[in-house]
Parts: C-alpha cells; structure tokens; sequence
C-alpha cells in the first residue's frame, strides 16, 4: 500500500474481539473515536457475525444511524432498522450440518430470520428460514475432520469468529460482500472503506477494502492479510486505527 492515506468515507467494524473488549462491552476510547469519526462525515457499520438480535443493543447505544451487516453479511440491515437483504442457506444443507456435528458430538449453533439455536434444533427444520451453521469444536483433530468434510461439499463459504470454531453461510455470502452492497447504495466505492477485524469471518472484508486493519490480538492469517496492525481489542486498537488513519 502506498503512503498516501485512503480517502476513508466508511468504518467497518467487526463486534467481537475488535470493537468490543473480552467482556463484550465498548471502551469509552471506543466510543468517542466513533463518534469523531462521524463527526467528519465519515459512516460506520458494524460488520458482525452476530444477528441482529445480539448486535441491536450496540448500534442504539453507539447512535449509530447507518447500515448494518449481520451474521457474515446474511443480513443487511438500512438505517431505519428496514431490511435491505437477507441470504439463506438451503434448508437440507442445514439438516446436513446439523447431522455432521451430531455425527462427531459437536457443540453447534444455526441462525434463522427468527432466533438462534444452541445446541438444539426446532422439532420443524423447515419451518425456518436459515442464514448461517456454527460449529463449536474445542479438539482440533475433530475440527479439522469436520472442516475437511465442509470443504469437500464445495457449496459453503467457510470462516470462523474465534480459532475453535467453524462458521458456515451461503457460498457467496461474506461481510465484503454485505459491504459492497452498502457501499453501493451509498454511492461509494470499497476503496474509501476500512475494515477493522481479528477472524477469518474478517479476512474477506480486510482484503477487500481500501484499507484493512488487523487487530493485535487477531489471528495470524488475518494479520498477514492486512494492511495494517493495530492495538488488541483490550487496549482500544479501534480507536488507535480511526485515530490514525481517519482523524488525524
């Protein structure tokens, strides 16, 4: 990347391990670089893993007024809370999923329109539209044997939010993508957009942008993806990168 700065008109921000500290809340350091960042016009969504469920209570108290990208971007959410798109993931597909961790005694979870299931399913699998499967492995050896047999099926866009887990969407589906669909009812290109994340689910995102921020305490891979490393998620590495790259 060259030295000149990106014309940086949106912020994209992963929620766990990124924005949010270990106990899951936004550090004051957080929430005034957010807010100055605004303040200069410049946009910022949260691109999460979560659903709309788990990530609402975070926009509303960081007033954020833009779009919102959901469950790997499944889901995208406009600014009065509408729902601009939403990308489902084949119901037998998720039968299957749901077999393969019963298959190997997998901890799991699945997210439809509706709720989130952990490690139980509804009686009526149809009787859900399905966004994204979540495996939870803590032995490697298992995951990677169920990761090898997600990867053979060849119709899923694997990543993970955390190094012991799998997370499962559509094939096509990630936050760059759910990122491009907003940038372009913006009017604004991915190169003015920087995205600040630490998983795999990030990487797509990280790559794609103008300009993509890795945090201190990301996963290797994601880092060497970056353009940049920023401080973890305990010590306000958002607020280091907006400092940096679009405040001062």
């Amino acid at each position: 990347m060259s030295n000149k700065k990106p014309d940086i008109k949106l912020i994209a921000l992963d929620m766990d391990g990124t924005l949010l500290d270990d106990r899951h809340v936004v550090s004051e350091e957080n929430r005034r670089a957010i807010k100055e960042a605004e303040k200069k016009g410049v946009r910022v969504v949260l691109s999460t893993g979560r659903s709309l469920k788990t990530a609402r209570d975070y926009v509303l108290s960081l007033e954020l007024s833009s779009y919102l990208v959901t469950i790997n971007g499944g889901e995208i959410w406009g600014p009065n809370g509408e729902l601009v798109q939403r990308s489902m993931v084949d119901t037998e597909h998720i039968k299957w999923m749901y077999e393969l961790s019963q298959k190997h005694r997998a901890g799991f979870w699945a997210t439809s329109s509706e709720d989130v299931w952990r490690n139980k399913m509804p009686e009526d699998l149809f009787s859900q539209e399905w966004i994204k499967f979540g495996f939870h492995i803590e032995e490697d050896e298992i995951r990677e044997s169920v990761l090898k047999e997600l990867k053979d099926k060849g119709i899923f866009e694997i990543s993970n939010s955390s190094l012991k887990n799998i997370e499962v969407n559509a094939l096509g589906i990630n936050k760059a993508r759910g990122l491009q669909k907003v940038c372009d009812l913006l009017g604004i290109s991915m190169d003015n957009v920087m995205a600040v994340g630490d998983s795999l689910n990030d990487i797509a995102m990280i790559t794609e942008a103008g300009l993509g921020i890795a945090m201190g305490n990301a996963q290797e891979t994601v880092k060497e993806a970056a353009d940049d490393v920023t401080g973890t998620n305990q010590d306000g590495g958002v607020a280091q990168a907006i400092q940096k790259w679009v405040l001062s």
